[in-house]
C-alpha cells in the first residue's frame, strides 16, 4: 500500500484507555488550547500542548463499535456526517459500524465553530491522521499478538489481516493490547487512490431522526418545570424600554410573569433592553404579547430610512473626502479618457434577513452557580464565554449543549438569544425556553449589509479592459472590503474606494459574506464591459484572467487569487453548458464566477423571459474546484444545489425597507422566499479535481448565481439588472 509518511509528535495525541468498556480512545487538540478538556479525564492524563486542530476523539469499543465525536455544529451543511467520514476512511472501518456523537463544548477540542466554510479545510488532515494512527495501532496490536512483523499485516473494514497465514482479528479484540502501545511517531496516511468511503455518496447520519421528527433541534428541547418565554425589543435599533402595561399582561391566561429587562451586553447585536413574558406554554406567551403595550425611548436613530440613505449615496457617487482608498493601480482617469469604449453603471442591493427555518431559541437552566444552555448555535464558544461573563462566573460553570440547527447562514454565530434567555431565567426562578417568532427573526436580525456601487470602466482598441474606477457606499466597512481581491490585480489602471453611511443597523455575516454581493456587482459590470468591447463574455473574462497563476490580494487575506484555477472552471462551465448556442429572443445564457471561501466556482444560467417580464431559470450549470478531494459526494452536491436555490431566491425576491428607524416588513407575505415553481428546472454540477487541499462548500456556490442570471436576462432581453432583488426591475420586452 502506498502511503504518505507524515511526521507527528507523539505528544500531539492523548490516549485515554481507562474509559467505560475498556475501549481505545485517541484525541488530538489545538496547540494553543488551554491545558483543560474533558475535565477530570484530561487532567488525569497530563494533557500536553500538541499540534492539531480541531480536537476530536475516536473510540473503539471491545464489540468493534467505533464512536466518532463530532466537534463542529451541524447547521444543515452535513458536517456531522462528512468529518467523521474522514476518520473512518483512514481508520478503515465499515461505515455501518460507526456511531457519531456530538462532542461536549470544551477547550480541548479547539475551534468548535461552524462558519466561513472552514470546517473541512481546518479539519481534513488532522482527522486523517487521527484515523490513521488508530489503524496503525490496531495493526501493531495484531502483529504482537501473532508474533509477526507489522509490515506483514493490513487492516480492512475494522479487521486486521495477516497476509501470509490468512489469520484475522477484529478491532474490538485488539483494543486492550492497543491501549498499551505508544502512539506511532510517523503516521502513514492512505494513498487517496485507495479511498473507499471518501468521495462516495453517504446519507446524513441524522436523516432517519430528521424525517421522523425526533427531538434534535433547539426548538425541541424540554426541561422539567420549564417556563416558556417571549421577548419584545424596541423596534428602533438602539432604543430603550420606558414602561409597559405589565399588570394587564400578568392577568392573562397562562401568564406567570412579565417584567422589564434593562440589562445590556454586546451592543446592538447583543442583549438589548426589552419586555419579557413568561407563561406555561409557548402559545400563552405569544398570545399575551399581542396585548402588550410598551412605551419606547426610540433614541437617535428613530428617523433613519432607506430613502434617506439612498439620497446620501447618490450625493457621494462622484467621490469626495469621506472615501477611503482600498486599492489603486496606475492612472485610471487617464486610461478612461483614452478608452475606445467607456461604460458607467450604478448597482445597489438592500438589507436582507437570514430568516432561518428554525427561529432563534435557547433553553437554559441556572443551576450549581452556573448555567446549562441548550442552543442551536454555530459558535458554542461565544455562547459559553458571553454567558459566563454575563453571570460573572468561570466558563467551566457554563455547560453548552449544542443541538442541531434548522439553518444558520451566519446568524447563529452570535449569542444574543442565549443572553436573553439567561437574563430572563435570572428572574424566573425556573428553567426557561425562549422562542423567537418569525416577526422577531425578521425585524431583529443581524442583517446582510446593504450597499451602493458606482463604477466606470474602459476598454481599449483591442477590446481589453484597461481601466476600472469603483466607489462603494455602504453601512459597515468590515463588509465593504473584498472587491480589491478581484479584479484589482488584473487591470492595469484600477481604483477602489469606499465610504460608510451613518447608521445603527445590527449587521452580521450572511451566507458568503462580501462575496454574495461583490460577485453580483463585479461580474455583472464585467459583462457590461464585454458587450461594450464587442467580445463574447467567456472570451472577455478568460482574457482578463490572463496567464497569471497566483496573485496575492493587496489586503494579504487568504492564500491569494489563483487565476489558473478560475480559468479552469470558466472553461469547464462553458463547455458543459453549451455556451455559444444561438437562442431565440427571450432566452439567454449568462456567466457568473467568483472566488469565495477558498472555492473557485463558475456558473452559467439559462433563462427564459416572457414578453410581459416573467423570469424562469431553466437550467444552472456549475463548475466547481474545491481541491483534491470531495469528502461526501451527496453532501457536496446538496450544498451546491442549496446555494444555487438560496442565491436565486435572494436575488429574485428578498428586500427589507427601513423607515422611522425600523424594519417595515414583518412576516413572509411581505418578505417572500423562493418556492418550488421558481427554482431552477435543472441543476448540473461538474467537479474539477485539482491538486490543492480540500475546502468547504457551504458558501462558494452562492455568489456566482445572481450575476449569472442577471447576465442571462440581458442576453435574453437586452435589459440590464443593476439592482437587487430582480423583482424591482421591469423585465418586459417587445
Amino acid at each position: 500500500m502506498s502511503a504518505l509518511d507524515a511526521p507527528l509528535d507523539r505528544r500531539s495525541f492523548l490516549r485515554l484507555s481507562a474509559l467505560a468498556g475498556g475501549g481505545l480512545v485517541l484525541g488530538f487538540y489545538l496547540k494553543s488550547a488551554p491545558r483543560a478538556g474533558a475535565q477530570d479525564v484530561v487532567k488525569a492524563q497530563n494533557l500536553v500542548d500538541g499540534a492539531f486542530s480541531p480536537n476530536a476523539f475516536v473510540r473503539i469499543a471491545p464489540d468493534g463499535t467505533v464512536t466518532i465525536f463530532s466537534s463542529r455544529p451541524e447547521i444543515g451543511q452535513g458536517i456531522r456526517t462528512s468529518l467523521p467520514m474522514i476518520v473512518a476512511e483512514e481508520l478503515d472501518v465499515d461505515w455501518k459500524s460507526v456511531q457519531v456523537v456530538t462532542a461536549p463544548v470544551d477547550p480541548a477540542y479547539g475551534n468548535q465553530s461552524a462558519g466561513g466554510s472552514t470546517s473541512t479545510p481546518q479539519s481534513y488532515t488532522s482527522l486523517r491522521k487521527a484515523g490513521a494512527a488508530a489503524r496503525m495501532m490496531m495493526i501493531e496490536a495484531a502483529a504482537q499478538t501473532w508474533g509477526v512483523p507489522a509490515s506483514e499485516c493490513y487492516a480492512e473494514d475494522g479487521v486486521v489481516h495477516h497476509r501470509d497465514s490468512g489469520r484475522t482479528l477484529p478491532y474490538g479484540q485488539l483494543v486492550a493490547r492497543a491501549a498499551t502501545l505508544p502512539v506511532p511517531e510517523h503516521i502513514q496516511l492512505k494513498d487517496p487512490n485507495e479511498f473507499k468511503l471518501l468521495g462516495s455518496r453517504v446519507g446524513g447520519v441524522d436523516n432517519p431522526k430528521v424525517v421522523t421528527g425526533a427531538p434534535l433541534f433547539g426548538i425541541d428541547q424540554k426541561l422539567p418545570g420549564m417556563l416558556y418565554a417571549v421577548y419584545t425589543r424596541c423596534p428602533v435599533f438602539g432604543g430603550k424600554v420606558i414602561s409597559a402595561n405589565l399588570d394587564a399582561v400578568k392577568a392573562l391566561p397562562g401568564v406567570k410573569d412579565a417584567f422589564l429587562q434593562e440589562k445590556t451586553a454586546g451592543g446592538v447585536t447583543g442583549l438589548v433592553p426589552g419586555v419579557a413574558i413568561l407563561a406555561d406554554s409557548t402559545w400563552a406567551a405569544i398570545s399575551a404579547r399581542t396585548k402588550l403595550e410598551v412605551k419606547w425611548g426610540e433614541g437617535a436613530h428613530a428617523n433613519d430610512s432607506w430613502a434617506d440613505w439612498t439620497a446620501q449615496a447618490q450625493k457621494l457617487s462622484k467621490g469626495g473626502p469621506k472615501f477611503e482608498v482600498l486599492h489603486h493601480e496606475g492612472d485610471p482617469s487617464r486610461a478612461l479618457a483614452g478608452a475606445r469604449a467607456r461604460v458607467g453603471a450604478a448597482y445597489s442591493y438592500p438589507f436582507i434577513s437570514h430568516l432561518n427555518l428554525e427561529p432563534q431559541n435557547t433553553t437554559v437552566s441556572l443551576e450549581n452557580g452556573g448555567a446549562r444552555v441548550f442552543v442551536p448555535t454555530q459558535n458554542p464558544g461565544a455562547v459559553q464565554g458571553s454567558v459566563a461573563e454575563f453571570l460573572g462566573v468561570p466558563k467551566s460553570k457554563v455547560e453548552v449543549i449544542v443541538t442541531r440547527s434548522g439553518g444558520g447562514f451566519g446568524r447563529r454565530l452570535q449569542p444574543d438569544p442565549s443572553l436573553e434567555a439567561v437574563a430572563i431565567a435570572q428572574k424566573a426562578g425556573a428553567p426557561v425556553k425562549l422562542l423567537w417568532t418569525r416577526e422577531d427573526d425578521l425585524q431583529h436580525d443581524h442583517y446582510r449589509p446593504a450597499g451602493f456601487h458606482f463604477l466606470e470602466g474602459g476598454v481599449d482598441g483591442e477590446g481589453k479592459l484597461t481601466a476600472w474606477v469603483h466607489r462603494q457606499v455602504g453601512f459597515d466597512p468590515h463588509y465593504m472590503s473584498g472587491g480589491e481581491d478581484y479584479p484589482a490585480n488584473f487591470i492595469p489602471h484600477f481604483h477602489l474606494e469606499t465610504a460608510a453611511l451613518s447608521n445603527n443597523m445590527p449587521m452580521g455575516p450572511w451566507r458568503a459574506p462580501r462575496s454574495n454581493v461583490h460577485a453580483f456587482v463585479i461580474c455583472s459590470f464585467l459583462d457590461e464591459l464585454a458587450h461594450a468591447a464587442g467580445k463574447d463574455p467567456v472570451e472577455f473574462n478568460l482574457a482578463l484572467l490572463g496567464d497569471k497563476d497566483m496573485v496575492r490580494p493587496s489586503t494579504g487575506r487568504g492564500p491569494g487569487y489563483n487565476a489558473a484555477r478560475m480559468r479552469g472552471v470558466v472553461k469547464l462551465v462553458a463547455e458543459k453548458s453549451g455556451w455559444g448556442r444561438k437562442l431565440e429572443k427571450g432566452r439567454g445564457l449568462g456567466l457568473g464566477y467568483y472566488f469565495s471561501h477558498q472555492g473557485y466556482i463558475a456558473e452559467v444560467a439559462e433563462v427564459t423571459v416572457s414578453k410581459d417580464g416573467e423570469l424562469k431559470v431553466d437550467r444552472v450549470t456549475a463548475a466547481v474546484d474545491v481541491g483534491s478531494q470531495i469528502v461526501n459526494l451527496s453532501g457536496a452536491e446538496n450544498q451546491i444545489q442549496g446555494s444555487i436555490i438560496d442565491g436565486l431566491g435572494t436575488a429574485m425576491f428578498q428586500s427589507l425597507d427601513v423607515a422611522k428607524g425600523r424594519i417595515v416588513q414583518s412576516n413572509l407575505p411581505e418578505y417572500p422566499m423562493i418556492r418550488m415553481p421558481d427554482a431552477p428546472r435543472q441543476i448540473d454540477i461538474h467537479f474539477l479535481k485539482t491538486d490543492y487541499p480540500p475546502t468547504g462548500l457551504g458558501e462558494p456556490a452562492l455568489p456566482p448565481l445572481a450575476p449569472a442570471v442577471a447576465n442571462a436576462v440581458f442576453a435574453a432581453t437586452g435589459k440590464r439588472i443593476r439592482e437587487l432583488p430582480f423583482s424591482k426591475t421591469d423585465l418586459s420586452w417587445a
